[in-house]
């Protein structure tokens, strides 16, 4: 959508992939999500632990699949079963559209395999990708 892209491309402009690509996000973004999880949390009447509990998971899986480490293969293929890795939500973060429209999950990885937007590899390698957003990058570097 759009409108919601205008906000969302602030946390896709990042040239890096790191920990604090967890934390980039529009202002107005950060607003909506949160009304949004008020009502949520509001027409189910979850208990002010739960939604503490949430908000801590939620965080943490954000910023451990947005680190800069890189795990063992036969790991990381063994988490992406529960667990969304680094390797795997980096493609998300491709300058290519077909990989940015992939592996959108940052939490669990079902979603992406049920609705057929998982992407294993990113086509240039994770070595060879390029992060960011084409329209942000700087061409006089």
């Amino acid at each position: 959508m759009p409108l919601f892209w205008r906000f969302h491309r602030v946390h896709h402009a990042d040239p890096d992939f790191d920990v604090t690509t967890a934390l980039r996000f529009h202002p107005l973004e950060i607003v909506l999500s949160m009304l949004i999880k008020l009502g949520v949390v509001a027409a189910l009447g979850a208990p002010p632990v739960a939604v503490m509990l949430f908000e801590v998971i939620l965080n943490a899986t954000a910023m451990f699949n947005h680190g800069n480490i890189r795990l063992p293969e036969r790991l990381d293929r063994l988490l992406r079963w529960m667990l969304v890795t680094p390797d795997m939500h980096r493609i998300h973060h491709s300058i290519h559209p077909e990989e940015t429209n992939s592996n959108f999950g940052f939490n669990l990885p079902w979603w992406d395999r049920l609705f057929g937007t998982y992407r294993d590899q990113p086509r240039d390698g994770h070595i060879g990708m390029t992060i960011g957003l084409e329209s942000f990058r700087d061409r006089r570097a």
